[in-house]
């Protein structure tokens, strides 16, 4: 599943001084196998960069976290299939939170770019939507067969 190396359009950017911005996104992967945590890391990464025009040039570095259920696979092999491979990524583990939502995946890519702050689209994805419903709120995305469930 290799992405194409141009930007994807969407709204365009506020004419301004490229500056380095954080995007943060989440989704659920159905179960602990690994196909299932890279396809749902793959669409996660492809939706925050289409909804926010950024390109693979426009990446700094990305950091992944998974909760502690999620120990088959590393996101960042997801982003490397989709063709970031001249970006530094990084996997870590969520602190085991009791109570906490499972099977989460989440992001946080740093970008360079021109448009303000409030105009990036953070994106929340499936089940993960519950953790920032404000944001999540925005625009709802549908879920492929593989990323369903609870």
């Amino acid at each position: 599943m290799q992405r194409s190396r141009t930007t994807t359009a969407a709204a365009p950017p506020t004419p301004g001084p490229a500056v380095v911005r954080a995007i943060r996104g989440a989704t659920r992967a159905h179960a602990d196998e690994p196909a299932l945590i890279e396809a749902a890391t793959g669409e996660l990464l492809s939706t925050i960069m289409d909804r926010n025009a950024v390109g693979d040039d426009d990446l700094i570095s990305i950091l992944f976290t998974v909760t502690p259920d999620l120990a088959s696979a590393y996101p960042a092999r997801a982003a490397r299939e989709l063709g970031l491979t001249e970006v530094p990524l990084m996997c870590a583990t969520e602190i085991p939170v009791p109570g906490a939502l499972t099977r989460v995946i989440r992001v946080l890519a740093h970008v360079h770019t021109s448009r303000p702050r409030e105009s990036l689209r953070h994106v929340y994805l499936g089940g993960a939507a519950v953790l920032r419903p404000d944001l999540a709120a925005v625009e709802a995305v549908p879920t492929g067969p593989l990323l369903r469930g609870e």
